[in-house]
């Protein structure tokens, strides 16, 4: 059964004073989906997604969005996508809902002060209306640029690290969110290097240095790296010696206890049976996943004075 596409493009490639920070990069994002874009700062995540609503050109490839032809219909795409960028871009000098008003103008909305109440409404900023949009905290300023560019009632919402400086209850409220508007039909691409937001993608791609490492759903990226991966609780000296067997590909620590991992799992366990502990057999998370196809991807930029 073929699936509707929302996104698909095929070597996509930009550059940028004779680096490239794009190299031939191939993505499908199903309608509907809340589809995670996992990468290190400047992986080329911002790059790929202007590319692909039609806000920058590529040097090569190809592709559609929301059916559209990103070479030669950005216009198209633009008026149904809603972007939010990774600063904040409204006017701190009106309110609330002069900024979503503004928004509604530039749209040409005859129905523009009913979509602004509705917005206010859906975010919770009713009761924030007139108030400065400089003055909000981080929190309140993303839940405003969420309502900004999704005024217009777009099919698919692209987020560029969208939560980044923001408290934790803020972070979650907005995931909240997410989750409400892709029940609602609304495809949504969102860019992060949080792997807690990772885990609540129905799919995730994963970029460095300009380059897809992986992608497919959410749940089996571990498994489709191949990792096995060990835990126990200890300190320096042992997490030392650990990174001094072969079979250990990387050690990672979260909080008092280490996670060892290696792609030779009867190796592996024969390592970590050498040092004592309380060894345990856990199944490796995203974050092990995404640290170990990290370590074998080359900086593009590596050598720039």
């Amino acid at each position: 059964m073929a699936v509707d596409l929302a996104i698909s493009v095929r070597g996509l490639t930009k550059e940028f004073g004779g680096r490239r920070v794009v190299d031939g990069f191939d993505m499908d994002v199903p309608r509907g989906a809340i589809y995670g874009f996992l990468g290190p700062n400047g992986s080329g995540k911002t790059t790929t997604i202007r590319m692909m609503c039609g806000l920058l050109t590529p040097e090569a490839g190809e592709g559609t969005c929301l059916g559209f032809d990103i070479l030669t219909q950005s216009q198209q795409i633009k008026e149904q996508v809603g972007y939010m960028t990774q600063r904040f871009s409204l006017y701190e000098d009106l309110t609330i809902r002069e900024n979503l008003d503004f928004i509604g103008r530039m749209f040409r909305m005859r129905d523009r002060r009913l979509r602004v109440d509705e917005a206010l409404v859906g975010l919770g900023l009713e009761g924030r209306a007139g108030q400065l949009a400089g003055s909000l905290s981080g929190g309140w300023k993303q839940r405003l640029s969420l309502a900004a560019c999704m005024l217009h009632r777009p099919q698919l919402l692209m987020l560029d690290e969208p939560t980044a400086g923001v408290d934790p209850k803020a972070r979650r409220d907005f995931w909240d969110e997410i989750r409400r508007l892709a029940g609602q039909g609304v495809t949504v691409l969102v860019s992060t290097h949080y792997m807690d937001e990772a885990v609540q993608c129905d799919q995730l791609a994963y970029i460095a240095y300009g380059r897809k490492l992986i992608a497919g759903p959410a749940r089996q990226i571990p498994a489709m790296v191949g990792l096995s991966t060990w835990a126990v609780e200890g300190g320096g000296d042992l997490e030392a010696a650990l990174r001094g067997e072969a079979a250990v590909v990387q050690v990672a620590r979260f909080g008092a206890v280490l996670h060892v991992s290696g792609t030779d799992a009867d190796a592996l366990a024969a390592a970590v049976g050498r040092h004592p502990g309380a060894w345990t057999k856990v199944e490796g998370g995203l974050e092990e996943a995404f640290i170990y196809l990290m370590s074998g991807a080359q900086d593009n930029f590596a050598g720039v004075a």
